[in-house]
């Protein structure tokens, strides 16, 4: 994924903390990040967290980010990093990884 739209594709790595596992975040995340196109993984981390690997557009990533924020319904999300790095083109899907 070189460009789309005309804009580069950027990767971002986005740790999510607060109650996120045990609620249905990591299939939120599928579903908001195929809905903007974006490729990559979710999973639970052993310290609580969620990590996602997503690359795309960057508007596509800020949006995505944006819904993280809220989560599904039962979850309560206090805190996300985004750390921005160069996309490798390696992802061939947005999957839930174990």
């Amino acid at each position: 994924m070189a460009e789309e739209a005309g804009t580069t594709a950027v990767r971002a790595q986005i740790l999510v903390s607060g109650r996120v596992q045990g609620v249905g975040y990591r299939a939120f995340a599928v579903r908001v990040a195929s809905r903007h196109a974006l490729l990559g993984g979710v999973r639970n981390l052993d310290d609580g967290r969620v990590e996602l690997d997503v690359e795309g557009t960057r508007a596509a990533v800020d949006a995505l980010v944006h819904e993280l924020k809220t989560g599904p319904p039962a979850a309560r999300v206090t805190k996300i990093e985004t750390e921005w790095k160069q996309a490798t083109g390696r992802f061939s899907e947005f999957s839930i990884w174990y």
